[in-house]
């Protein structure tokens, strides 16, 4: 008896909530936006209320969010946005193009970053072995907010997962050396280039290790010249100088072996050629 009365109890919970389904559906949008969301419960209880159809009743709500979010004629569908997929997200955790999906239209159209991460993070907390999660915010990072050390940390993320693409180890050394971390990036290149068996990925590697070396060494040989300038008030006349008056132990070389360039007007120093004509 006890068992048939929590069905009861469960088929008339359903049945409210249907209703209430059913009415708000009927208010037009016009008067109340974003009506046709506000009736949705936690996903916690759906998921009790659905009686093991969790998945299907999420399928079928990211299929109407889609179709949700494309009526422009909703001036705030983006505030209930969060909601909406993470009810998805506890009704099938495992249902991934919602969580890719819902970032994306936190990104681009909501025009909300932290969102879209927070959407992605879900994902992720949720699917750990998924690598797909941390790679996209890693790209958003990069691309759209251009903040590298967050890139960074998301690449190294993707990487740690088993079956993550090889690509993220390349973007993850990239973006190290975007925010001068130069030991990471000339580190991970290396490793690149000592495992890729792709002849292309070694020529990328190796002109990478090429950027990356140059940067360490043109930073270091400029700061020699400035030591020389605050102590003579001008620019050495060669680099050579530099070495006589021992603010250098010698002159690097580039990874091809040739001398970086210097304009003693200027005192701007570089390597010979672009590291992708190499």
């Amino acid at each position: 008896m006890k068992k048939k009365f929590i069905i009861l109890i469960l088929i008339l919970s359903l049945s409210t909530f249907m209703g209430l389904k059913i009415k708000i559906d009927k208010i037009s949008r016009n008067k109340i936006p974003g009506a046709s969301v506000i009736y949705l419960p936690s996903g916690k209880y759906l998921k009790f209320a659905t009686f093991g159809h969790s998945a299907l009743l999420a399928d079928l709500i990211y299929i109407w969010s889609i179709q949700y979010y494309s009526d422009y004629s909703v001036a705030d569908r983006f505030k209930y946005l969060d909601h909406i997929f993470s009810v998805i997200a506890e009704l099938d955790h495992r249902y991934l193009d919602p969580y890719q999906i819902g970032a994306l239209i936190a990104l681009y159209e909501a025009k909300d970053f932290d969102l879209a991460l927070k959407i992605l993070n879900r994902g992720l907390e949720k699917n750990p072995e998924q690598w797909i999660f941390p790679f996209q915010a890693g790209h958003m990072a990069q691309m759209v907010k251009k903040d590298y050390k967050l890139a960074q940390e998301y690449y190294k993320k993707t990487m740690e997962i088993e079956g993550a693409p090889p690509i993220a180890r390349r973007l993850y050394a990239n973006a190290s050396f975007k925010i001068s971390d130069y030991k990471t990036a000339w580190g991970t290149w290396l490793e690149v280039y000592q495992t890729s068996k792709d002849e292309r990925i070694k020529k990328i590697a190796s002109n990478h290790l090429y950027q990356v070396k140059a940067a360490i060494d043109t930073q270091t040989i400029r700061e020699a010249i400035k030591k020389f300038r605050e102590k003579y008030g001008h620019n050495p006349e060669n680099l050579s100088q530099l070495v006589s008056m021992d603010l250098l132990d010698s002159l690097p070389k580039d990874l091809d072996g040739q001398d970086y360039l210097y304009d003693s007007q200027t005192g701007e120093v570089k390597t010979q050629i672009i590291p992708w004509k190499r």
